[in-house]
């Protein structure tokens, strides 16, 4: 099975979140795409095959199928105009229809998605505090302005604004109890994230549900977060910027445009790169 490897929201020609791509007549079985998703080991591993109006997608981590992963639609994006030219893709999810959008520049490809409907919900309290307790913080580490959420763009996850950006670069957890705390709240991600200024977050993002510590890019955490800073009434004047992987040592850029409807789509956006075989 030929399985193409490209980083998405590169920083040019380095960084971003390495993702599998397939793309052929059909379809493996699920099984399949959970063993070559295991195999590849990269956080999400995407599969794609043509209908007659489009493309059918299904993305697996190492551990299991997720409904929707942003870092692998921006790859299969640049994989799509890489072999079928430049364009506008329509993609059929599990449980969405969404688009990717493809352009070559290069070896770099420039791609944007955009994302399922984005829904958002306060938080229950017991799990912000065992949240908080995953991560050793207290309720004095939070940012007041963007309150502990349930945000969704496709996927669900908890988001943890933080007062202080050395908060975030020194964050550490036990993968098992993040997989536990995230499987028992129906959580994809936790999105840990720093203003620096209200256009300008710093991301990170354990993904212990797939058995991923942590994820160098994000973008279908951001695209809720959008939706989410949209539903709160965040200045953010219609678009942000997402910096990520940067304390992984994988500096990825993710931008987000936010239309003003109450729950329609974010469309972000980023580079992507093939990487070497």
């Amino acid at each position: 099975m030929n399985i193409l490897k490209i980083a998405a929201f590169s920083d040019g020609d380095t960084g971003g979140n390495p993702a599998g791509v397939f793309i052929g007549d059909a379809l493996p079985s699920a099984a399949q795409m959970q063993e070559v998703a295991a195999e590849v080991g990269f956080s999400e591993t995407v599969f794609a095959a043509r209908t007659a109006d489009g493309w059918r997608v299904r993305y697996f981590s190492p551990q299991s199928e997720v409904p929707f992963c942003g870092h692998a639609t921006i790859a299969l994006g640049a994989a799509l105009a890489l072999q079928q030219g430049d364009g506008m893709f329509a993609l059929t999810l599990n449980h969405a229809e969404i688009t990717v959008e493809g352009k070559r520049d290069g070896h770099v490809v420039a791609a944007a998605l955009q994302s399922p409907p984005t829904r958002s919900a306060a938080a229950e309290p017991a799990l912000v505090s065992d949240a908080l307790a995953l991560f050793s913080y207290t309720s004095d580490d939070l940012d007041p302005r963007i309150p502990p959420a349930l945000i969704h763009a496709g996927a669900d996850h908890l988001v943890l604004a933080l007062k202080h950006r050395a908060t975030l670069s020194a964050m550490a957890y036990a993968l098992e109890a993040g997989r536990s705390l995230m499987n028992r709240a129906g959580l994809t991600t936790i999105l840990l994230v720093h203003a620096e200024t209200a256009q300008l977050f710093h991301a990170r993002n354990p993904f212990a549900s797939g058995g991923v510590y942590e994820d160098p890019a994000t973008g279908a955490a951001t695209a809720a977060l959008g939706g989410y800073l949209r539903d709160i009434a965040w200045p953010h004047e219609g678009a942000i910027d997402v910096v990520q992987g940067e304390d992984m040592g994988m500096l990825s850029r993710l931008h987000a445009d936010i239309p003003s409807t109450p729950g329609s789509s974010i469309r972000v956006s980023g580079s992507a790169r093939v990487m070497p075989v």
